[in-house]
């Protein structure tokens, strides 16, 4: 079992204590972050409310967030608000003996003093259904105030009647503003620095990259920082500190700026060149300097299309499902499926018969050559339709053998136009044959015009990011358009 900081009047202003635990706020006012839990008529302030004012002591709670965004600092304010005693367990190293000895204290303290007891259990998706099981009588009789954390989903990982018996508080990542805030406090706060030392803009930059969210990782990397300057002399915490105290070096990457677009240029180029390494290279470039990796994945599935296309008609699948892997976990486990499709789409045979076919034929479309639709091809679902003429003289394709009709489906203007030339790559090739196949087959010359890929507008890919990204402003970046190889 181990006891927290707070418990029996600890104080987290200790000299000696790590800077993290000396910074832990006081009261929820001076928490960082997760100002929706704190609103006031929120469960959280509610319930502390309610034994302020003599209601019902607070009901268990189950905090999940990621590392570093407060759960341990809420689980002790939640006990120093209530006045209740705080006692820390970790599913790591606790067993049921731990959990049982606990409930027995806590049963005592209640009924001999009066006096209630918060339980914070760090890591509860680690405990088994025996160790969460042991917890029910002490939360449904009120032995003590559950307060149990987790980074997994407690819908899968805690069991169904301590989740019944819970109130399940969500957390988010701490904001860079929240994490810069919390730097400046721990500079110049007297239980952290004390003014001991200036950070300047860049290393605080950095140490905002480092962090990710984490505020105990940031106030710990601070830390560190402070320490390597003041052991060379100096009081200013620079980049070079930084990089020289958490052996994390800062990538120069601007992700608004020219470094966003040469770098996912780069990226992309790497793939469609099938440079598989250097395609990493850039990934992990990325992944450091912090890219949402969102907007790579996104690239991802951009790429499948415009540079693979049916050369590998799975491109598209194993991008779309890293995408969605994003989506659903995120990072740092993210990084994982990026890379994997990454690799996958920079091995794969390249072919942009597909990028140049739609480009082609949107060229056509604007510039007029459209037509009328054939009229056995228009729609004839409604009275009179057959009096004008529409769908007479259609051919049903499943009534022939091969389920191929030779009749005419593109307007008079573009009947004899080429649009989809695929390529002996990969699996295109077979595409190649069946389409000589089908063009014979429905009565169509197999070499007739080409459209010129002149005409068509430039592909996908000649811009730095897909139109739902914001184009950088002009004191930002000159460039709106990369260049293409």
């Amino acid at each position: 079992m181990t006891a927290s900081l707070f418990d029996e009047g600890a104080s987290s202003s200790r000299s000696g204590a790590p800077l993290a635990v000396r910074m832990r706020p006081r009261t929820l006012d001076d928490l960082v972050g997760q100002q929706h839990l704190l609103l006031p008529g929120s469960p959280l302030r509610r319930l502390i409310s309610a034994a302020h004012d003599g209601g019902p002591g607070p009901t268990s709670v189950i905090l999940w967030g990621p590392p570093g965004t407060g759960k341990t600092t809420l689980a002790s304010l939640v006990s120093t608000s209530t006045g209740r005693r705080f006692v820390e367990l970790s599913a790591v190293t606790a067993g049921v003996k731990d959990v049982r000895e606990v409930v027995d204290r806590a049963r005592d303290s209640l009924g001999m003093h009066g006096t209630g007891t918060v339980l914070f259990v760090d890591e509860v998706h680690r405990f088994s259904k025996t160790q969460q099981d042991a917890l029910l009588p002490a939360v449904e009789n009120g032995w003590v105030t559950l307060v149990a954390a987790t980074t997994e989903n407690p819908s899968f990982s805690v069991i169904s009647p301590l989740l019944s018996r819970s109130l399940v508080l969500t957390l988010s990542p701490l904001s860079d503003d929240d994490v810069r805030g919390l730097i400046r406090r721990a500079v110049v706060d007297p239980r952290g620095l004390d003014g001991t030392v200036e950070v300047s803009a860049e290393a605080e930059d950095h140490l905002l990259r480092i962090a990710g969210g984490d505020a105990r990782r940031a106030l710990t990397s601070l830390e560190a920082a402070a320490g390597a300057a003041l052991d060379s002399g100096t009081h200013v915490v620079d980049l070079s500190a930084v990089e020289r105290a958490v052996a994390h070096a800062a990538p120069r990457y601007d992700r608004d700026g020219d470094q966003h677009y040469d770098v996912i240029s780069a990226y992309i180029k790497s793939m469609r060149g099938s440079d598989v390494d250097a395609a990493l290279h850039y990934l992990a470039r990325m992944l450091e300097a912090g890219e949402d990796p969102r907007f790579i994945a996104r690239r991802l599935v951009i790429l499948a299309s415009e540079d693979i296309g049916l050369a590998d008609p799975t491109a598209l699948q194993t991008a779309t499902a890293a995408a969605a892997a994003i989506a659903l976990i995120g990072l740092p486990e993210g990084r994982l499926t990026l890379a994997q499709a990454t690799i996958a789409l920079a091995l794969a045979p390249k072919s942009n018969a597909v990028t140049v076919a739609i480009g082609a034929a949107e060229a056509d479309v604007r510039r007029g050559l459209i037509g009328q639709v054939p009229a056995h091809l228009r729609d004839s679902h409604y009275s009179r339709a057959a009096d004008l003429g529409h769908g007479v003289g259609y051919v049903y394709p499943h009534d022939l053998p091969g389920a191929v009709a030779p009749q005419q489906y593109a307007p008079d203007a573009a009947a004899d136009r080429r649009y989809y030339v695929p390529t002996r790559h990969g699996a295109e090739a077979r595409y190649a044959d069946v389409l000589e196949r089908l063009r014979v087959a429905l009565g169509r010359d197999p070499a007739p015009a080409i459209a010129e890929p002149s005409d068509a507008v430039p592909p996908v890919g000649s811009e730095p990011a897909e139109a739902a990204e914001p184009a950088p402003s002009p004191s930002t970046s000159p460039r709106t358009r990369e260049a293409r190889p």
